[in-house]
């Protein structure tokens, strides 16, 4: 298997043992062994539910830190749209782009510019004919995750095509070269990141042997500095180079609607992803070009590592982009090698049973006679999701069935009935009074 890298990592100290997060994870990543949650890491997809849910933050996202940036020559900030949508009465995004050059970045290069680059490709790429429909949207990294380890039949529908993310790091780090002179090493390209699957696709990338992005700075982390810095600001420097399209990318179906074509469906929030996804793998979704799949609730304004309700973060960036123009980024010609995926996404068998088939079989069979003695109910008291999950569990040999307390309740309840039935007999007792009489 491969190398994982994890940016949701847990804190064992703070976990209470509740059944919270197992509930939530979208591939049963999570269990509950002696008090505390255990994740499995070949599962994980970094989608940062089980953050979202925890009532006692036990579940962190890690990130890089301002401190990174003093080890690189040429400081560039990637500002992801989401960014624009954290701040109120903000009507002017140059105001943001200014702020974040004042607290040390050289260069600043919105992400919202490459996803008008993206949505320029995908079109092209649609227009080809070649790829399978519907075409499903590569740009949230936990739902590129989320089809590898659960949909491999889906493997084939993901768009070729680089996030905006890693599309801004390509393009401004080929420029910072040019301009200064410097190697690529000397130059720092940093994601202002909304979510932990960001973070993991720059250190972990799916689609390409090593990613230019340097490092995944949370927007909470950089908040309270920029508006201190945003507030200082005297002058404003005219550096926005985005528009209405590449905002638009924040928000649930902001993709999508790039594209202008009617026939796509746009759908937010794990659960709905993979209501959708089981439904184009049974064929039920046919009819439409383009799939949008955002693993958070409302887009990338929904990260759990923004400071802003998403709600209230989409409604700010609606009033936001009045004030842009539809687009200011276009492909010339074709579509740049750097944009492309260097590797096809492929099936990562990572909840498969066993390597042998008939191995595989077996244990299967030895599943579904376990949840035959189960109640079905999947209350988790086991620390596992669901009935079905624990039997696996039992079968993999990582649980015992009477950890299920329905089973466990069923021994201790023959246990009494063994007892009961003896009456009160004590083995001895009736040779001690035999020989009393004697």
């Amino acid at each position: 298997m491969e190398k994982f890298f994890h940016s949701v990592i847990l804190d064992k100290e703070k976990c209470m043992g509740c059944t919270n997060c197992i509930k939530r994870c979208p591939t049963e990543a999570i269990r509950v062994r002696d008090g505390k949650a255990q994740i499995i890491s070949e599962r994980c997809i970094d989608c940062g539910e089980c953050i979202r849910v925890c009532p006692h933050h036990a579940k962190r996202a890690r990130f890089d830190h301002l401190s990174e940036l003093d080890n690189y020559s040429y400081k560039i900030a990637l500002p992801a749209p989401a960014l624009f949508g954290q701040f109120n009465n903000l009507d002017d995004i140059d105001i943001v782009l200014t702020g974040l050059k004042k607290m040390g970045f050289d260069e600043v290069y919105e992400v919202a510019r490459s996803a008008e680059l993206v949505s320029d490709a995908t079109r092209k790429l649609m227009q080809q004919g070649h790829l399978e429909r519907p075409i499903i949207s590569s740009a949230c990294p936990a739902v590129v995750r989320l089809i590898r380890v659960r949909f491999p039949e889906l493997c084939s529908h993901v768009l070729p095509l680089n996030s905006p993310m890693e599309t801004a790091a390509r393009f401004v780090k080929k420029e910072a070269r040019k301009k200064t002179g410097l190697p690529l090493e000397k130059i720092g390209a940093f994601f202002i990141t909304p979510c932990p699957a960001k973070v993991t696709d720059t250190k972990c990338p799916i689609s390409t042997k090593t990613s230019y992005v340097d490092g995944a700075i949370a927007i909470s982390e950089i908040f309270p500095a920029l508006v201190e810095k945003m507030e200082k600001a005297e002058t404003v420097e005219p550096l926005m180079q985005c528009g209405v399209i590449g905002v638009g990318w924040a928000s649930s179906g902001g993709e999508a609607a790039a594209l202008l074509n009617d026939k796509y469906l746009a759908a937010d929030g794990v659960d709905n992803v993979i209501r959708v996804l089981e439904e184009l793998e049974d064929e039920r979704i046919k009819e439409l070009d383009f799939i949008e799949l955002n693993a958070c609730a409302g887009g990338c304004v929904g990260g759990v590592l923004c400071v802003e309700n998403a709600y209230v973060a989409k409604a700010r960036l609606q009033r936001l982009r009045r004030y842009l123009p539809v687009s200011q980024n276009h492909l010339e010609e074709g579509i740049p090698p750097c944009m492309q995926w260097q590797d096809n996404l492929e099936f990562a068998p990572v909840l498969k049973l066993s390597d042998d088939m008939g191995e595989a079989l077996r244990m299967m069979a030895d599943i579904d006679k376990i949840c035959e003695k189960l109640p079905g109910l999947d209350c988790g008291s086991c620390g596992a999701p669901t009935c079905r999950a624990f039997a696996e569990d039992v079968v993999r040999g990582s649980a015992k069935e009477n950890e299920c307390i329905f089973i466990l309740r069923e021994e201790i309840k023959q246990v009494a009935q063994a007892l009961s039935s003896m009456g009160g007999f004590v083995p001895g007792h009736h040779k001690e009074a035999d020989s009393d009489e004697r």
